[in-house]
């Protein structure tokens, strides 16, 4: 899951299971019902709200056109993921594209961003620090550099317990009670749910001042 939103934590079914290769879903076979979960041990990946733009002035105290000195965004996030073993490995990549105002002059810009893991939508498990650095050739407007992050997250915990698993995914004939109750209604299952689910989210690490910029403008 890539967006420049902010990842929330589950709610229903389908963003209960982030992460999955296909979402939950009601299925019918021999006569019975029941949810189909797949399930992976990746965390989702995205970048939170107001935290995939950066901009600078020349002055701390201008937030003018005027002073406007350099704006940055982060694009193209991808991610790969090794669940094979024990700790489950997962590795992000993106592109800053940046503009100057001033093209003045070969110029390099060092912008800083984030790395963190969540469990259960607000649990920080990991976060680390990172530098891109755009490089601006004289009379060049416009730069663009990559960066990556990386995180592992231990298998175990984000696996489901297989009685949770087998509340979500057995068949429910269509006389039973709770034959069209969702499986996350149940406190227990739902806990279980989110404690397995993982995200890793990335984005410029701001200030206070850019944060507030971002989310006012």
């Amino acid at each position: 899951m890539i967006t420049r939103n902010r990842l929330l934590t589950a709610v229903g079914l389908g963003l209960a299971l982030a992460g999955c290769k296909t979402s939950g879903e009601l299925v019918v076979d021999g006569g019975g019902a029941g949810i189909t979960a797949v399930r992976t041990t990746c965390p989702a990946v995205g970048i939170p709200d107001y935290t995939g733009d950066i901009t600078l002035f020349r002055s701390p105290t201008s937030r003018t056109l005027a002073d406007l000195d350099v704006t940055a965004s982060m694009t193209d996030l991808t991610s790969t993921c090794n669940e094979t073993g024990d700790r489950v490995y997962t590795e992000a990549t993106f592109n800053v594209v940046a503009r100057r105002s001033d093209v003045t002059g070969a110029r390099s810009v060092e912008l800083p961003y984030f790395s963190t893991v969540l469990r259960g939508g607000s649990a920080v498990i990991s976060k680390r620090l990172g530098t891109v650095t755009l490089t601006f050739a004289d009379g060049e407007e416009r730069a663009m550099a990559s960066g990556k992050a990386a995180a592992y997250v231990n298998r175990a915990d984000a696996t489901l317990p297989e009685d949770i698993r087998e509340k979500i995914t057995r068949k429910r004939e269509a006389g039973d009670p709770d034959a069209a109750v969702d499986p996350l209604a149940d406190p227990e299952v739902r806990a279980a749910v989110q404690r397995a689910t993982f995200e890793m989210l990335v984005g410029f690490q701001l200030t206070q001042d850019q944060l507030r910029y971002n989310a006012t403008r």
